[in-house]
């Protein structure tokens, strides 16, 4: 998914830049860059969601208890 941006009429190249930076941050090129950036073999990348559901699980129920105890 390439990402190109064109120079709009009396728009600066500072402006141009940042609509590029905004699109490539939405697109999740650079996201996707970095997660390839190292060989992270199956059972890592497995690990690595369990520790991250178990940290989200962990965030919601601490945040339904605080909403529970103001009541």
């Amino acid at each position: 998914m390439p990402v190109s941006v064109v120079l709009r009429p009396n728009e600066t190249s500072e402006q141009l830049l940042r609509r590029f930076r905004k699109q490539v941050a939405k697109s999740g090129i650079l996201s996707a860059v970095r997660r390839k950036r190292w060989y992270v073999s199956k059972s890592e990348l497995n690990r690595m969601q369990k520790k991250k559901a178990i940290r989200r699980m962990r965030r919601r129920l601490r945040k339904l208890q605080e909403r529970q105890k103001g009541r």
